[in-house]
């Protein structure tokens, strides 16, 4: 047996019906030219001959000394890949909306506590002729960071390969095993109460930031249908956008990629909530994980990420008007993050992220504010198109975590030429969150009216 980490054990203790704690991802695949009608059930057949699991994809929690739970991984030896690995079709008439609505009730599904703590879904039946891939990892395995660098490892640039590669595998393509530590949240959680990391020169300076309203801190975000507790239940949304648009949109305006990215969020969540009569005054407040490491950082492994809130101007009506409002709120608190030291980097960022916590508990979330509104979070992608076994990977879908209080995630990944953002959301207290992706568009198209392009 292997002990768990603290930050490890935090995600399995806090796991209930209520909150699953595991990160997914949903993938389309187009088949190749002359694929036939035995093509996914060859791709199934072939993955569970991939018997060589890393030890990642083997563990489960254990017991120790007869009972004590979530302190120890117990690793199995023989997988049952047939429970693991399954393959599915669609009813009938095999949209994408039925797609979806299976990745609901999967997504919303906890994962056998028993077994290591993964499912890969392969769904045919689309009315398209396409396929999806649906998987999900336990959060106290992989954060979806390593999850998505796993998924692209058995993928290839070239569409000529025959050759088929399983995430879970210790195959030749994984030379680099994936780190199995825990999330970007988790792991600066435990610099939440070593403040000491914000020394002198660093209050000075957050101090100094506060008085010209540069620095956004946890707590100043009004309440919002978003904030409430959550059930089990969940909803999944998806689609994906061309870069280019957004990137035409950043070069008038004179912004970053993902000011825009925010604008775009912004105006759909202002949109939303207005139809639903529930905007509040005051703007909403997203949490944006930025990347920490510097230029010349050449490590592979883990993550080093951090957090910032970004006002989202919600209340503000002029589509461009609300865009120069995020930049100026990201561009301030990034001047802020560049001037401390990389462990000050952390604190500061655990300060930020240490509110989640309160998630795990429904009668805090209920009654504090808000530390923040939403979490919209942009997962590193592939630049270039990929295939599997021939087939092109046409969209690549993030998916997160609720919580209570954040009863919203937005997550996004570039994937070649496009953007493709994966919506989650509690069934109960998000109705119609489909209606976000038509005002995800409505918000884009009002920004390239906005600025001209």
């Amino acid at each position: 047996m292997e002990l768990i980490s603290p930050t490890d054990s935090m995600f399995l203790l806090a796991e209930t019906r209520e909150h699953p704690m595991h990160v997914g991802g949903l993938q389309l695949f187009e088949p190749p030219e002359g694929a036939g009608e035995d093509f996914i059930r060859d791709i199934y057949a072939r993955m569970l001959t991939f018997e060589d699991v890393q030890p990642t994809f083997r563990k489960h929690p254990g017991e120790l000394l007869g009972g004590i739970a979530n302190v120890a991984w117990s690793f199995d030896r023989d997988i049952d890949l047939e429970y693991h690995l399954r393959r599915s079709a669609l009813p009938t008439p095999g949209r994408v909306r039925e797609l979806l609505e299976l990745t609901s009730r999967l997504h919303g599904s906890l994962l056998d506590r028993h077994r290591p703590l993964w499912e890969t879904h392969l769904v045919e039946g689309l009315n398209d002729g396409r396929f999806a891939v649906y998987t999900k990892v336990h959060h106290a395995l992989l954060d979806g960071v390593s999850a998505m660098k796993l998924m692209r490892h058995s993928l290839s640039p070239d569409p000529l390969e025959t050759d088929l590669y399983a995430p879970w595998s210790l195959g030749a393509r994984q030379k680099k095993k994936a780190r199995p530590r825990s999330s970007r949240i988790g792991g600066l959680a435990r610099l939440a109460g070593s403040l000491a990391g914000l020394g002198p020169s660093a209050l000075t300076l957050a101090r100094a930031a506060l008085l010209e309203q540069q620095l956004t801190l946890p707590f100043g975000a009004p309440k919002t249908m978003l904030n409430v507790p959550i059930g089990g239940a969940r909803r999944c949304a998806a689609q994906s956008w061309p870069l280019k648009r957004l990137v035409a949109i950043k070069d008038a305006a004179g912004v970053t990629l993902n000011d825009v990215v925010l604008a775009m969020c912004a105006g759909a969540l202002r949109a939303y909530l207005l139809e639903r009569d529930a905007l509040p005054d005051r703007p909403l407040i997203a949490m944006v994980p930025v990347n920490l490491r510097s230029e010349n950082d050449t490590s592979s492994g883990g993550n080093m990420v951090g957090a910032i809130l970004c006002s989202l101007a919600t209340d503000i009506d002029d589509p461009a008007h609300r865009l120069d409002v995020i930049h100026a709120s990201m561009r301030g608190n990034k001047e802020v993050f560049t001037q401390l030291p990389r462990l000050q980097q952390l604190a500061l960022s655990a300060f930020n992220m240490a509110p989640l916590a309160l998630g795990l508990l429904p009668a805090l979330a209920s009654a504090t504010q808000p530390p923040f509104n939403i979490v919209i979070s942009n997962v590193p992608g592939a630049r270039e198109p990929l295939y599997w076994r021939g087939a092109r990977l046409d969209g690549n879908y993030p998916l997160s975590i609720a919580l209570d209080g954040q009863a919203l995630n937005i997550t996004m990944s570039n994937n070649a030429d496009n953007l493709d953002f994966g919506l989650v959301g509690c069934r109960r207290s998000i109705p119609h969150l489909q209606r976000l992706l038509g005002h995800l568009e409505e918000s884009l198209a009002a920004l390239e009216e906005a600025v001209g392009v």
